[in-house]
This record gives structure tokens, C-alpha cells and sequence, in this order.
């Protein structure tokens, strides 16, 4: 199945472009697609531990089954200011 994914912020640094597509089985998880977009862009790694994660506009877990056509976000932790 085809999952977009979208970089926000400093996420586009990182990556070193605003939007990917990603190709992973049926009943994939977050954790899967996440697994191979820090094996493409090694940089995101760093934030493993503090990236927020929206299937459309609902935030999501690691957990959460993919399906076909979802739109994933990644960006990081809010900042104030």
C-alpha cells in the first residue's frame, strides 16, 4: 500500500524534503512505516523519541494499523514562544 508522508517544521531539514511516499504491506503499523523512513533519512532518527504523529488530522500511535492512501505527519514536539 502507498502512504504519504508529510515533514514539518525542522523535520524538512532532516529529511531534506517537505513530503515522501512510502510503500509497506497490508495491516503495517506507524512503527513499521517509521522504521523504514529513518532507515531512508538516517538524520530523523535523532527524534525518535519526541516525534508527533498524525494520520490525518487525529494524532496516532506507534501501534496504529496504516491503510491504503493515508496521509501521515511528522513534526515535532510543539514549542511555545
Amino acid at each position: 500500500m502507498t502512504i504519504r508522508v508529510q515533514f514539518w517544521s525542522y523535520f524538512k531539514d532532516l529529511s531534506g524534503c517537505a513530503e515522501t511516499t512510502e510503500q509497506l504491506p497490508p495491516g503495517a503499523t506507524i512503527d513499521q512505516l517509521l522504521k523504514n523512513l529513518y532507515a531512508r533519512f538516517p538524520k530523523l532518527s535523532a527524534m525518535q523519541n519526541s516525534t508527533l504523529i498524525a494520520v490525518g488530522l487525529e494524532y496516532q500511535g506507534r501501534s496504529y494499523l496504516l491503510n491504503e492512501g493515508d496521509e501521515v505527519s511528522l513534526f515535532p514536539p510543539v514549542q511555545g514562544g
